[in-house]
C-alpha cells in the first residue's frame, strides 16, 4: 500500500504540475474542491473516493481520504477520478516511460476542456496538433483498450468512441457517455 501511495504521488504531482502551466486554478475552498472533483465520477465511486489538491509548491494535500482505490482531482479546469492502474498509467506518460501492462479506468464525467489528439505533451491548442473537446466520458487504459476497434482518427467525432493519442505508448480509449454541455 505504501508504494501505491507514492506512486499516486509522484504521479498526481507531476500531473497537477504540468496542468498548472496550462491553466491557473481559482482558489476555490477545500469543501467546493471536494463537491468539484467527485462530480468526475459516478455516485457510486465517489463515495468512497480520495480527493487531492495540488499545492502551490507542487505538494499534495489530501483533503479526504478513500477506500475504493478512487483518487478525484482537478487538473486545470479538468475533473477526474481515477483508479489505481490509470494513475500508474498517467505516472509513466509524465516520466516519458512505457505504461503499465494493466487496465486502468478513469472517469471524467464532468467532461474536459480539451487536449490535443495527437501529442500527450501539448499544453494547448495549435494549428496543427488536433485539438478535441470531449464532453462527458470514461477513458479505459491498457492493451485492452486497443482492442475495441474504436477509430484512430485524428479529428473524430468526440460524441463516438475514439481512441486518444493513437499510435503512441499512451493510446488510450475515450468512450462519451452524454453529450457535451
Amino acid at each position: 500500500m505504501r508504494a501505491f501511495k507514492t506512486v499516486f504521488a509522484v504521479a498526481v504531482s507531476a500531473f497537477f504540475i504540468a496542468a498548472a502551466a496550462k491553466t491557473q486554478q481559482t482558489q476555490t475552498s477545500d469543501s467546493e474542491y471536494i463537491a468539484q472533483a467527485l462530480s468526475a465520477a459516478p455516485e457510486a465511486v465517489a463515495k468512497g473516493a480520495a480527493v487531492v489538491r495540488v499545492e502551490k509548491d507542487g505538494s499534495l494535500r489530501t483533503l479526504r481520504a478513500g477506500n475504493n482505490g478512487f483518487m478525484c482531482m482537478i487538473m486545470g479546469t479538468d475533473k477526474m477520478c481515477n483508479d489505481r492502474n490509470s494513475m500508474e498509467f498517467v505516472n509513466a506518460m509524465m516520466k516519458h516511460v512505457p505504461p503499465p501492462d494493466k487496465v486502468g479506468i478513469s472517469y471524467m464525467l464532468a467532461g474536459d476542456e480539451g487536449a490535443s489528439n495527437t501529442d500527450p505533451y501539448a499544453m494547448g491548442k495549435t494549428v496543427d496538433n488536433h485539438w478535441i473537446v470531449t464532453g462527458p466520458h470514461i477513458m479505459v487504459f491498457g492493451p485492452p483498450s486497443k482492442a475495441l476497434g474504436y477509430t484512430m482518427a485524428q479529428d473524430p467525432d468526440p460524441s463516438r468512441p475514439y481512441m486518444m493519442w493513437a499510435g503512441t505508448p499512451y493510446e488510450h480509449a475515450m468512450i462519451p457517455v452524454a453529450p457535451a454541455k
